[in-house]
């Protein structure tokens, strides 16, 4: 799990099949201090109503993914499993 904040949104129109009706935003991994990127930022599947300007959790576990998805051949990495409240 890695602590990230989104930075803005993705749209696909074309895609595969296991991510239609998810949304798609672009997150920055940040450092444990919340000051620093800690990595490049990552396209992240989202059911939990993040935006832009929230802190979230994300995983990158790939079963976790798979359920939210509901495909177990999906090529989804990121999930969004938590948003932080201020």
């Amino acid at each position: 799990m890695q602590l990230a904040l989104i930075v803005g949104s993705a749209r696909a129109t074309v895609k595969h099949p296991s991510l239609n009706g998810c949304k798609l935003l672009v997150a920055q991994p940040v450092m444990a201090d919340e000051s620093r990127p800690d990595g490049d930022p990552q396209l992240v599947v989202d059911r939990l109503g993040a935006g832009p300007g929230d802190m979230v959790i994300i995983t990158g576990d790939g079963n976790a993914a798979a359920e939210v998805v509901g495909d177990e051949l999906t090529p989804v990495r990121w999930i969004t499993t938590a948003i932080r409240n201020a």
